[in-house]
């Protein structure tokens, strides 16, 4: 195992910086998983980890040693493609034993070669590919082929595990097998590993904690239950989630009553409005569909939405609702119901939410409001 930490790590192509500044501090044995956009420099960032692409700017260290201009072979991870990058011409017992006999060739190692078999025998057994080691990749599935691909990389103990989007082009119902297969296998080897994907179900499934990034910059790092449950941004809390959180930018001013709104479809009352009554200006509200719910069904609201339906998706024991704010229907909104609940295109409802799941974010750049005091002029300033 090892303890990684990048510091203002950072990757450029000509003039284009793919990836800028990132700081990162990995753990012996966590479960790392870098998630965004295609483009956003998540596997620039393990490719720079693995030694495959020069470090521009910033340090890399592998348990406090500085790691910049070391080789790959010096570097002791295993590495899996999203391509598996099998030998097409070598069964699966040559294709897991192949990096142990080369390393034995080029005298960094002194396997016998009744060693290698008894490592390839034990990867195959940990793996279920017992039975394959004849086969070749093309006789072989998709997940069987991702099972070796993974056994390459394990079979040389490596320090740290670094996998490139490894399970996308597998099926989904065969996504979700591999997906728990893997989680069973960090729990059992406890390897240091770190997991690019755009897949915000895998990340949130198999990550101790989950590194969001956009624009080659990290955005959040956290657990998968504190990136849901509270985004940094605007852009966190849309792309985490199924589907993403409702975001609302919209001119804010007094009601009058204890309450700030549009005027028309969106108010927030009770406790953010006793924070936010003085403030006139832009903000963007944020609500994950599933905590919008009838108007009497919420005991103290925090906002109050008007909702128009316009398509209605119906996913056995829930229904998603597809719509607009009812003030001119610029704006998107999307609600999710139990599967009871009777809702039809064209109905309008008032919606309402707890203030616990109310979203504040500045509409300048979409930071997170998270604790606002007023000045003395009553405008609203972070603290």
């Amino acid at each position: 195992m090892a303890n990684i930490k990048t510091v203002g790590l950072t990757k450029r192509f000509g003039a284009n910086t793919v990836v800028d500044e990132v700081d990162l501090e990995i753990r012996d044995g966590e479960f790392i998983v870098l998630l965004g956009p295609s483009g956003c420099g998540k596997t620039t960032v393990l490719r720079m980890i693995a030694g495959l692409e020069q470090i521009d700017g910033g340090q890399l260290m592998f348990d406090g040693n500085v790691m910049n201009s070391e080789p790959p072979d010096r570097r002791n991870v295993g590495m899996v493609f999203q391509n598996y990058a099998l030998y097409p011409h070598m069964t699966v017992e040559k294709n897991l034993s192949f990096g142990l006999e080369s390393a034995k060739r080029n005298g960094s190692r002194s396997e016998a070669k009744q060693g290698v078999r008894r490592k390839v025998e034990q990867i195959s057994k940990l793996l279920d590919i017992e039975h394959l080691l004849n086969h070749r990749p093309k006789q072989l599935s998709g997940g069987q082929r991702q099972r070796v691909a993974l056994g390459r990389a394990l079979i040389r103990q490596p320090s740290v595990f670094l996998m490139d989007e490894p399970l996308s082009n597998l099926d989904a119902n065969l996504r979700e097998k591999v997906r728990m297969e893997l989680a069973r296998l960090h729990e059992r080897l406890a390897i240091t590993t770190i997991f690019v994907t755009h897949d915000q179900v895998e990340a949130l499934t198999l990550a101790d904690r989950v590194v969001v990034m956009n624009g080659g910059r990290v955005l959040q790092v956290g657990t998968p239950k504190e990136i849901y449950d509270i985004p940094a941004d605007s852009f966190v809390a849309h792309f985490i989630g199924t589907p993403g959180m409702n975001l609302w930018t919209l001119p804010f001013s007094s009601l009058g009553g204890g309450g700030i709104g549009t005027g028309g479809s969106v108010a927030l009352v009770g406790e953010l409005a006793d924070v936010l009554c003085r403030v006139s200006g832009t903000v963007t509200v944020g609500v994950r569909p599933e905590h919008l719910e009838p108007f009497g069904a919420v005991q103290d609201p925090g906002v109050l939405v008007d909702f128009r339906v316009e398509m209605v998706e119906h996913l056995g024991s829930r229904q998603l609702a597809y719509g607009v704010l009812a003030d001119g229907g610029t704006h998107a909104a999307v609600v999710q119901f139990d599967a009871r609940f009777p809702c039809r295109r064209g109905d309008r409802l008032e919606l309402a939410s707890p203030a616990e799941h109310v979203h504040l974010f500045s509409a300048d750049g979409g930071r997170r409001i998270s604790n606002l005091k007023l000045g003395r002029d009553g405008a609203a300033v972070r603290a």
